[in-house]
């Protein structure tokens, strides 16, 4: 009886924990299928995490979507050209984009 109380329990508690696997709601439409993104736009990168080595000359590498990136290296349509300490670089044909590892505290000064 116990057992079967406990794993009623626990069944509910996992029902009510979300899927880790489902896409954002945000990309489903009204009717639940999942919205495919448009081949045309260059796919949002995201800057997960850096890397870089104290020693003069030392590695810096950049986690950008889940793939380790050093510069020089291509992500996507877009090329590695600086790896910072909280910034990467990009360049996307003739433009630039930073990425910030932090860009919720990005230009608020004293921070």
């Amino acid at each position: 009886m116990l057992a079967a109380l406990l794993s009623a329990a626990g069944a509910a508690s996992a029902q009510a924990l979300g899927d880790p696997t489902q896409p954002p709601a945000v990309l489903a439409t009204p009717g639940g299928a999942a919205v495919a993104p448009d081949p045309s736009e260059p796919a949002a990168l995201q800057l997960q995490s850096i890397l870089v080595s104290r020693e003069a000359g030392g590695r810096r590498i950049a986690v950008i979507n889940g793939e380790v990136v050093r510069p020089g290296a291509k992500i996507g349509d877009a090329v590695v050209v600086s790896v910072g300490e909280n910034t990467v670089v990009l360049r996307r044909g003739k433009s630039k984009e930073t990425l910030r590892l932090f860009p919720a505290t990005a230009g608020k000064a004293g921070h």
